[in-house]
């Protein structure tokens, strides 16, 4: 059966919604990809286990200890950009936890320090020279700038 479905695949005679099925579950078309499956699998069983040691998928390529890992997250970064991952890797990746975005990250925790300022003052008024946490202080100015340049992604207003 599987054979039959990759031969009328090569003569396109198989439906857009049975090859999106089957692109859906990871299925492999041509078998000299298989390798390469493989070894995305076992790229992302490095991450889960990455994972389960530091708590996050965030690998630095400048971390000399896990670099060829690092690239790989990158990669996939990258790959999804593009739309050139499958339905299946991406859920793969989305199943333990994947910042798609790193930006989005560090984004994330500043908007959280933002929110515990918030509520021990008050206020959202962060001075730029706010002493307890510059870098929070810093990352609020940074918003006001972008926000007035009209440049502040919609979903963060």
């Amino acid at each position: 059966w599987v054979s039959l479905q990759r031969q009328k695949y090569k003569k396109n005679a198989l439906s857009s919604d049975r090859i999106q099925q089957m692109n859906s579950v990871g299925f492999i078309w041509d078998l000299c990809d298989v390798e390469e499956t493989m070894s995305w699998e076992k790229r992302f069983d490095e991450l889960c286990a990455f994972k389960a040691q530091n708590g996050h998928c965030n690998v630095s390529q400048n971390d000399e200890q896990n670099k060829s890992l690092g690239v790989w997250v990158m990669h996939q970064r990258v790959s999804y950009k593009k739309n050139a991952l499958s339905a299946y890797q991406i859920l793969q990746l989305d199943s333990v936890g994947f910042e798609w975005d790193p930006h989005d990250l560090s984004w994330n925790e500043k908007f959280n320090q933002l929110c515990a300022f918030k509520a021990q003052s008050g206020h959202c008024n962060v001075s730029k020279n706010y002493e307890r946490n510059k870098s929070l202080g810093k990352w609020v100015n940074a918003q006001r700038v972008s926000y007035k340049k009209n440049t502040l992604r919609s979903d963060r207003i």
